[in-house]
C-alpha cells in the first residue's frame, strides 16, 4: 500500500465532511443537528480565502486520513508576538490506516502551513486518542485554556 498526499479541494470535500463528522462521533459527541451544510459553508469560505487549509491522506482515491488548520489573527502576546494562531482540527485516520504514520505525516504537512502563514503558535483540542502524537511532535499542555460556551 502507497499512501499519497494532497491537499483538500472542493472536488473532495464531501467526503472530508463525513470523515469529520466520523471523527466527532468516535469521540463521542452528541448529534443534535446536521452538520453538513455548516461545515460546507465554512470550509467552502475559508478554503477560498486561505485561512483554512487541509491536507489528505489517499490509498489510491480513497480518502484515508485527513487534517485541518484554520487561521485566525488575535491582537499579539508574549507568547506569540505575530497574533497568527493556528488552530489545527480534523486529524482523523480511518482505524484500518492507523499507526502507519499518516497522522504524523499529515500533522508536518498542516504544521508547514501554519509556518508558512506567519504563525506564532498552533492550538488543538486533543482526543486522549491524538495526546501522545501531539506530544511526540512538540506539542505542550496548556492549563489556561478555558472556555465558554454560548
Amino acid at each position: 500500500m502507497i499512501i499519497a498526499y494532497k491537499r483538500l479541494t472542493e472536488k473532495e470535500l464531501d467526503i472530508f465532511i463525513e470523515m469529520r463528522i466520523d471523527q466527532l462521533r468516535e469521540e463521542g459527541a452528541r448529534e443534535d443537528t446536521d452538520l453538513r451544510p455548516a461545515l460546507r459553508d465554512y470550509y467552502s469560505r475559508h478554503m477560498k480565502d486561505g485561512t483554512f487549509v487541509s491536507w489528505v491522506a489517499l490509498d489510491g482515491e480513497k480518502i484515508v486520513g485527513t487534517s485541518g488548520m484554520s487561521f485566525v489573527e488575535k491582537p499579539p502576546y508574549f507568547g506569540c508576538p505575530s497574533g497568527k494562531l493556528g488552530l489545527l482540527s480534523s486529524m482523523y485516520t480511518k482505524k484500518e490506516y492507523r499507526r502507519q504514520g499518516i497522522a504524523k505525516e499529515l500533522l508536518f504537512r498542516v504544521v508547514e502551513e501554519a509556518r508558512k502563514y506567519g504563525c506564532g503558535t498552533i492550538q488543538i483540542t486533543a482526543s486522549d486518542m491524538g495526546v501522545l502524537l501531539y506530544a511526540d511532535f512538540g506539542f505542550v499542555r496548556n492549563e489556561n485554556f478555558m472556555q465558554f460556551k454560548l
